[in-house]
């Protein structure tokens, strides 16, 4: 299998172009027909000779991602399905703000963390993205903005799969993403998402980037987060506490803490009032965020009035919450719904 053209950096590109005889200035040419031109073919590449555009057609795929569908919301919120070359399918998806537009990517077919709230996990893991086709996501998503004048502003690690179980091919992606000859998305504007992996926080906290950090809690004490999310047996919520107060220290960056609001489950007055004495005093950020219906999981959503009080209890703690706007609600909105509506459809054909 050839690598794609994503999966590189600009310094790999140098290195590449050296071993090949080439200037080093045709790193960048190469970095400009693929992030700011976005060409669907290295035959379009007319500043590069005939004999390197042939040798990069033999050497690498251009192409990463096949679209199957994309489904557009009424928000103008954008969820594509694509296959990959060996048949297997992800999400990506566009989300409109008022700030500008946001990508969420996918970084593993498939996700083996169990969270029983999660679409994605159902099916298990079949295996990791490269970090290009992750790049391929972005590049996609642009290449649809393209057409309305508009770019991807900020970046998401939330998709399907856990990111810090494909580590170095996440944080591959997000300097790609951060290179000033590529799409140049800040890293303040890149926040990646983890159910807890504690040995990936340490690690993420000394590789001295200044992305955004959010980790999946969904409960305020160990007991309920065990049955929520297995990966709680494994890394204590003791432990993951300590890791992101680590996290804060060695960065100076504030985490964001995700928690998803599930009727009956986790969202009662005693369970906000925890989580409050949970993240009193950390300088933490808590999004609310009103649970997907997914019909393999039978949960409900948390009343509106129930958010709110939820809400200004957290707060009452001094800890600043916030409530997720709600993005594609007339289309197949859980992370992996999609997916999994066309796995059934191929189970249903084959």
């Amino acid at each position: 299998m050839k690598p794609f053209v994503y999966d590189r950096t600009y310094t790999e590109w140098k290195e590449w172009m050296k071993e090949e005889g080439e200037p080093l200035f045709r790193a960048d040419q190469l970095m400009d027909w693929l992030y700011k031109k976005r060409v669907n073919s290295f035959e379009e590449m007319t500043n590069l000779s005939r004999r390197l555009r042939e040798r990069l057609s033999d050497a690498f795929h251009l192409h990463a991602l096949e679209t199957i569908t994309a489904q557009e919301s009424a928000d103008g919120t954008v969820k594509f399905l694509f296959q990959l070359h060996d048949g297997h399918a992800i999400e990506t998806v566009i989300m409109r703000h008022n700030y500008g537009n946001s990508v969420c990517v996918t970084t593993q077919v498939g996700c083996r963390i169990g969270c029983t709230f999660c679409a994605s996990t159902l099916g298990g893991l079949k295996r990791n993205l490269s970090a290009g086709e992750v790049v391929a996501q972005v590049v996609a998503a642009q290449k649809y903005l393209d057409r309305e004048g508009e770019r991807v502003d900020s970046v998401v690690i939330m998709g399907i799969g856990e990111p810090f179980e494909n580590y170095d091919a996440t944080v591959r992606f997000m300097r790609v993403m951060n290179d000033k000859r590529g799409l140049w998305i800040g890293q303040r504007h890149i926040t990646v998402s983890t159910s807890g992996i504690v040995p990936a926080i340490y690690r993420f906290a000394d590789e001295g980037l200044q992305a955004v950090l959010a980790i999946s809690l969904h409960a305020p004490n160990q007991e309920l987060r065990r049955k929520l999310m297995p990966i709680s047996r494994r890394y204590p919520l003791s432990d993951l506490l300590e890791a992101c107060h680590y996290y804060t220290e060695k960065t100076g960056r504030r985490i964001t803490y995700e928690y998803a609001l599930i009727g009956g489950k986790n969202d009662q007055q005693s369970h906000a009032h925890e989580l409050g004495q949970l993240l009193q005093g950390s300088g933490a950020l808590v999004n609310l965020i009103p649970v997907n219906y997914v019909p393999e999981r039978n949960y409900i959503r948390t009343p509106r009035n129930r958010i709110f009080n939820f809400q200004r209890i957290v707060e009452s703690y001094k800890v600043k919450a916030t409530i997720r706007r709600e993005h594609g609600s007339d289309i197949d909105a859980a992370c992996g719904q999609l997916r999994a509506k066309h796995l059934d459809a191929e189970r249903r054909t084959s």
